[in-house]
């Protein structure tokens, strides 16, 4: 016969476990006063960036004289920009230089492989900035590189400067949404859950260099400019906590 104190504890147990059942299910339970929510607002800021893409090509018997000729090019280029060269305002990249090997065709059934005839090289320049005026000078004063792509873009400072602006809009507009769901889901309020702030990249636009661009180098004119205006998106997603 068992004795009365272990028939007390085993009931005391067994008791336990299904009290505790319950209140874990409970604990599993989806939550449904929880919503979640993004907002957004933008901004338009005018482009203050503008790069130029100067480059030029070389070919010849040999490699070592594309080579130099390339060098000559640039050399001569980077004489005229750094003329301008301002940190900050107006920043100088020389691009890649590079020569390769021009082949001849095999003819067909001669067994033959193609033979180098000769030699042809590229070389970039990149000249970037805020000082559009003085970029804009300088492309008709280089003589020995053309244009080959004009781009425009916004710097950090006015991304950020953009960013504060719309910022306080985005996270306004995210709670006046919270509250009118919330109201309108039958909750008298909420509170904040976990929330993320981020903002979209605007992407650089770019220009195919026009044959006018070219000949702006014989002209010695100005290259105009006319830079447009970026957008800038700042985003705040997450979920709020409708309360009773």
């Amino acid at each position: 016969m068992i004795p009365t104190s272990k028939r007390l504890a085993r009931t005391l147990i067994a008791a336990g476990a299904v009290a505790v059942m319950p209140a874990m299910a409970h604990a599993e339970s989806p939550k449904t006063d929880v919503l979640s929510l993004s907002a957004s607002a933008t901004a338009e800021v005018t482009r203050d960036l503008l790069q130029l893409r100067f480059s030029t090509t070389r070919e010849g018997k040999e490699a070592a004289a594309v080579q130099n000729e390339l060098k000559q090019a640039l050399d001569a280029a980077l004489t005229e920009a750094r003329k301008i060269a301002k940190p900050g305002q107006v920043e100088l990249q020389a691009g890649n230089l590079s020569v390769y090997p021009r082949y001849s065709q095999a003819r067909p059934g001669s067994g033959g492989s193609p033979q180098i005839t000769g030699w042809q090289g590229s070389v970039e320049l990149l000249v970037q900035g805020r000082d559009m005026d003085a970029i804009s000078r300088l492309s008709g004063r280089i003589q020995t590189l053309s244009i080959a792509n004009v781009s425009y873009g916004l710097s950090r400072e006015a991304r950020e400067k953009a960013e504060g602006e719309v910022v306080s809009q985005a996270i306004a507009s995210y709670k006046a949404r919270a509250a009118a769901y919330a109201q309108q889901f039958g909750y008298l309020g909420f509170r904040i859950g976990e929330v993320s702030v981020n903002s979209d990249q605007p992407s650089p636009v770019m220009m195919a260099a026009a044959p006018r661009f070219k000949a702006m180098a014989v002209a010695d004119e100005a290259l105009p400019v006319e830079s447009g205006k970026a957008t800038v998106t700042v985003n705040v997603s997450g979920n709020v906590v409708m309360t009773k």
